[in-house]
């Protein structure tokens, strides 16, 4: 997460919500993310997608079963359907999102049974560090 951590103070550094994302896969890094969506006007550039486009790369293959996603923020559903869609093995994540969040706290997209793939998930990870980053940002632009 602490690498995760890094990824999002890099998000901040060009206006974007400082969110961060790594892939790891046998304790090695294979994709990293961070958003971009202000930097490039891509609207699909949330780190995860970032991040598993990355690791998709480094394996050569979509499918990125006994991986491991770390972020800092929880999963919105394009990502959370994005993972699950990728066969990721487990989600940790930092910070709920309740506004968005899919991963157990607006909706429950990863655990559902009704769909063919489901992702281990545990959230709280270096939670206050990833709650500060965002709501530091949040205060800093309405000031």
């Amino acid at each position: 997460m602490l690498e995760a951590l890094q990824e999002a103070e890099r998000a901040r550094e060009h206006g974007d919500v400082p969110v961060g994302c790594v892939v790891v896969r046998d304790g090695e890094i294979i994709g990293k993310g961070h958003n971009r969506r202000e930097e490039t006007g891509d609207p699909l550039a949330h780190a995860e997608m970032l991040a598993l486009r990355e690791a998709a790369e480094a394996l050569g293959s979509w499918r990125l079963d006994g991986c491991d996603l770390y972020v800092t923020l929880e999963p919105c559903a394009m990502c959370a359907g994005a993972l699950a869609q990728a066969r990721v093995s487990r989600l940790f994540y930092g910070a709920r999102d309740f506004r968005a969040g899919a991963a157990g706290s607006v909706f429950d997209l990863l655990t559902d049974p009704r769909l063919p793939h489901r992702v281990e998930v545990a959230d709280g990870i270096c939670e206050e560090e990833c709650r500060s980053l965002i709501s530091g940002f949040f205060e800093e632009k309405r000031a």
